[in-house]
Order: C-alpha cells, then sequence, then structure tokens
C-alpha cells in the first residue's frame, strides 16, 4: 500500500511541472480551436537548439565516462530498438486490417527516439533535483539508428515476399533462385543494393541525428563549456516549454488523421509507449546493477524508449519506405504516442523511486 501511494503522490507532483503543464495546455488551446501558432522555422530552430544542447551535454560527460559504464548502455539502447520494432511486427504489423508495411513503419517510429521527449525527461529530472549520467544523451543515436534500419530492412523483406512468394529469401538477404532440379541455385540479386547504406546514410544526414551527433563531437573533441553553460543551458528550459506548447497542440490536431486508418492504431499508440517505457526500465535496471548506472539514466532510458521519433524518423521512414502510409505512422505517433509517452515520465520516476531509490 506504502508504495502504491508512493507512486500515486509522485504522479500528482510530476504533472505540476512545468514541461507536463505546458503540453496539456498546447492541446487545451488546440481543442478550443485557438489560431495560436509557432512559425515552423522557428520551431526548427528550437529543436536543433535542443539537441545541440543534449549533445555538447553527453560529449563533455564522455570525455570523463568509463567506457563499461557506457558501453553496456549504449548497446542496452540498441538492443531495446530492435526489440520494440520486432514486438510491433509481432503485434501490430499482424493485425486485421493492417498492413505489414505499415506496421513495421509505425512500430520503427515508436523504436526510434523523440528528441523533445528526451528533452522533456530530462527537464523533469532537473526540476526534481534527480541526477542522471550526463552522457544519456549519447545514448539516443544507438536506440534511434537499431531501430529504424531494423524497421526498414524487415519492411523491404516483406514487400520482396509478397512481389515473389515463390521465392525464398537467404540469410544474408538475398533472393534465392530455383534451379531445374526445383531446388534454389545461386543468389539472383540483393533485394536492393546498398539498402543498409542508403539507410544509415540518410540517417546521419537527418536533422535532428546530425545536430546530435556535431553537439556530441565538440562537447568530446573541443572545449565548449562556457558557451554550453553561459548560452544552451540557460535558454533551455524556456525554449522547451514553447516546444511542449507545439506539440500538444500538433498531438490534438493528428489525432483526426487516425480517423482514415485502422482503430487498431489508436490502441498500438496508448499500449506501446507505456510497454515500450516498461521494456526500457528493465533494461536499464539490468544496466544499474551491471555497471552502476544511475536511477536518472534508467528513467531516461525509459523515456527514451517510450517515445517515438518526431524528426529523424518521419523523413526517414518516407524516403525508405515511400509505399507506407504516413497518416498512419505519423499520426498515431504525434497524435497519441508522444503525449502518452511524455505524460508517463512521472510512472518511470515513481517506478525508480521503488525499486533502486535515488
Amino acid at each position: 500500500m506504502d508504495t502504491l501511494f508512493t507512486i500515486l503522490s509522485t504522479l500528482v507532483d510530476q504533472f505540476q511541472k512545468p514541461t507536463l503543464a505546458f503540453l496539456i495546455a498546447g492541446m487545451l488551446l488546440a481543442a478550443l480551436g485557438s489560431k495560436f501558432e509557432v512559425p515552423d522555422p522557428v520551431y526548427k530552430f528550437i529543436v536543433i537548439l535542443l539537441l545541440l544542447k543534449v549533445g555538447m551535454g553527453a560529449g563533455i560527460s564522455v570525455r570523463e565516462a568509463n567506457f563499461v559504464e557506457l558501453f553496456v548502455p549504449a548497446i542496452g539502447a540498441a538492443i531495446v530498438g530492435i526489440m520494440i520494432v520486432f514486438l510491433g511486427s509481432w503485434t501490430l504489423a499482424r493485425w486485421r486490417g493492417v498492413s505489414q508495411i505499415d506496421g513495421l513503419a509505425t512500430a520503427g517510429l515508436f523504436g526510434a527516439v523523440s528528441a523533445s521527449t528526451l528533452a522533456a525527461g530530462m527537464a523533469i529530472l532537473d526540476d526534481g533535483g534527480i541526477p542522471y549520467d550526463g552522457f544519456i544523451g549519447a545514448l539516443y543515436p544507438f536506440m534511434d539508428i537499431a531501430a529504424l534500419v531494423t524497421a526498414i530492412v524487415m519492411a523491404k523483406l516483406s514487400a520482396a515476399r509478397r512481389t515473389a512468394p515463390d521465392v525464398p529469401v537467404n540469410a544474408d538477404g538475398t533472393l534465392a533462385r530455383f534451379g531445374a532440379a526445383g531446388r534454389p541455385s545461386a543468389p539472383a540479386g540483393t533485394i536492393e543494393p546498398g539498402l543498409l547504406r542508403g539507410i544509415l546514410v540518410d540517417t546521419f544526414r537527418s536533422p535532428a541525428i546530425s545536430a546530435l551527433l556535431v553537439g556530441l563531437a565538440l562537447g568530446i573533441l573541443a572545449e565548449p563549456d562556457s558557451v554550453y553553460r553561459s548560452f544552451y543551458e540557460p535558454l533551455f528550459r524556456g525554449l522547451l516549454s514553447i516546444l511542449m506548447l507545439i506539440m500538444g497542440m500538433e498531438a490534438w490536431l493528428r489525432i483526426a488523421e487516425l480517423r482514415k486508418v485502422a482503430h487498431a492504431y489508436i490502441l498500438y499508440g496508448i499500449a506501446a509507449p507505456i510497454l515500450h517505457g516498461l521494456l526500457g526500465f528493465g533494461v536499464g535496471y539490468i544496466a544499474h546493477e551491471l555497471t552502476g548506472f544511475s536511477a536518472g539514466g534508467v528513467v531516461l532510458l525509459s523515456v527514451m524508449a517510450a517515445s517515438s521519433s518526431d524528426i529523424s524518423g518521419p523523413p526517414t521512414l518516407r524516403g525508405a519506405l515511400p509505399e507506407a502510409n504516413s497518416s498512419a505512422y505519423v499520426g498515431t505517433s504525434t497524435g497519441i504516442g508522444t503525449p502518452v509517452a511524455i505524460l508517463s515520465i512521472p510512472m518511470f520516476i515513481a517506478l525508480a523511486e521503488v525499486f533502486i531509490g535515488w
């Protein structure tokens, strides 16, 4: 009973924090039909500044981090991203009325990471005085890229099987050709030459990953500590509050798009962030036991797992899977997944307080 009371009191306390309050305020503005809007260039500028801040902070911490302490959570983050896509392929992608390509694209987006949700998690922990590992931002690309690559490759394999149902796919991703005796002969060629390379290049060139990696490189190789403390840190909370308003309004508006697709997406958008976050919590807890990964780090790994990409993921999926229905995966992510993920942050904090402590 005491554990339940602790979790509930933590939830109530966290919902009063500015980050969640601005998100809810944005949803209310959209629901009331407000004409309030922030120009798209301003939105992109805010996101880039936030990612540079997260990347630089991570890079500054990586300089002093123990290799094992960083390596174990990084591998864990990649494993979580891949597992989320496989979970989606076993559930949403097999749901009646959901095409496998659309289901895998949605799972890939939910396996990738939302920069704004990660920033929100950091702000909430900072507001509560909860410490976390400074290198946490360096885990972002591990989970993000692992999920996107896995989803796109699985979708391409699925499409290849549908177009050539009688031709088996080899373990190395090539199509086998039948000989005269009815047995597979030499490979007939790959599904798509340079597929993995193209996905990685597109992902690394996306604005989100580029900004994060530039910040990470600057933090590791240069000494940006002074500009980081004097410029990026003071702006962080104010810019994040504006971003939460924008995301709250967009989330409400995107919900209308889900009327065009199967109701399975609504159920997935509600349940997936919580289940994925719990998966991230479990992997983070293992890292905590093995390396001393902080309780705050476990929370943020859960937040990354619960989030769904809002910047790097959509353009990567549109380029690699043009046949997928963007209304399905973007609408599910932005309209339901993102607000559920952000609103579930207090739950992960409460779990960390109960099972790990500060």
